[in-house]
């Protein structure tokens, strides 16, 4: 599917932005980190072909999006991005569709700008805390502050660098079929790897949101009362074979919304990338 391609500024840099054309109101795509919009690529066009509008960007700092370390990185900054793409883009009315740490942003621009969301759809992310959350190893080694002078030198030394993400590629491949781990190779470990070897790295704008990551787990946890009372239809989308964002984060999330539909699929941390034609039918199922 064609779409075009903007550069939209959001106070501090610009974006880059692919926008499918189609009606309805925009699924906007929010990925999570390290990744950028890439992991989107498969499932865009499906939504597309099915009439409806699709448009995926890069947060700052990630992907094809401004970077410097001048920039301020935080949640704060990934929720203004969104607000930048639904305002530059005049969507009156959008479905924000998160993955992994794109889930603050989603649920956060629902609670700020319910008038603007039209619906929020989740894949395999996080919000506050819950009972069966677990962090993957690299996420949490740079999470965790008191280890910053450490994770910092192994950001600098690519082959410590390339330890730890082929490490975490086993561990999120342990349950998957033979088929999706080959296209998790093929595919998806080139998005990331790319995303920290290309220069400047995305390297920096990770660090930082890693580092925020803790503290804002407790920041929505205390949004969770409004959460509640937020009567904007959620679509949750679950790949079961999470060893991390399991389904036991999925139930815990329903549990706090008003108005969620949860459905599971075989598939891994990545459902768009493992079963993007289960998702896309999923998804329309329930709009």
């Amino acid at each position: 599917m064609e779409y075009q391609e903007h550069r939209i500024n959001q106070g501090q840099g610009n974006l880059l932005v692919r926008d499918y054309p189609g009606a309805g109101p925009a699924y906007v795509a929010l990925h999570g980190f390290p990744d950028n919009l890439h992991i989107f690529d498969e499932w865009a066009p499906l939504v597309a072909k099915e009439g409806r509008r699709v448009v995926t960007f890069d947060f700052l700092g990630f992907g094809g999006s401004d970077k410097s370390p001048q920039y301020t990185y935080s949640f704060e900054q990934q929720l203004r991005d969104l607000e930048a793409v639904v305002e530059d883009l005049n969507l009156d009315q959008a479905i924000p569709v998160a993955h992994d740490a794109g889930g603050p942003t989603a649920i956060n621009f629902a609670l700020k700008h319910p008038d603007r969301t039209a619906s929020v759809c989740l894949f395999n992310c996080f919000y506050g805390s819950a009972p069966s959350l677990k962090l993957p190893e690299f996420i949490e080694l740079f999470a965790t502050t008191s280890l910053a002078a450490m994770t910092r030198a192994m950001v600098s030394d690519p082959k410590e660098f390339a330890w730890i993400l082929n490490f975490q590629r086993g561990q999120f491949k342990t349950d998957l079929s033979e088929l999706q781990a080959k296209h998790y190779e093929e595919f998806l470990a080139p998005i990331i790897d790319q995303n920290f070897r290309q220069t400047p790295s995305a390297g920096f704008a990770f660090a930082k949101l890693t580092g925020e990551l803790f503290d804002e787990v407790d920041r929505n946890d205390a949004h969770l009362p409004a959460l509640k009372h937020l009567d904007i239809p959620f679509q949750l989308v679950w790949g079961e074979k999470d060893p991390y964002l399991n389904v036991g984060v999925a139930q815990d999330l329903v549990a706090k919304l008003a108005n969620a539909t949860l459905v599971t699929l075989p598939a891994g941390h990545w459902p768009q990338v493992d079963a993007p034609e289960d998702v896309v039918r999923a998804m329309l199922a329930a709009d």
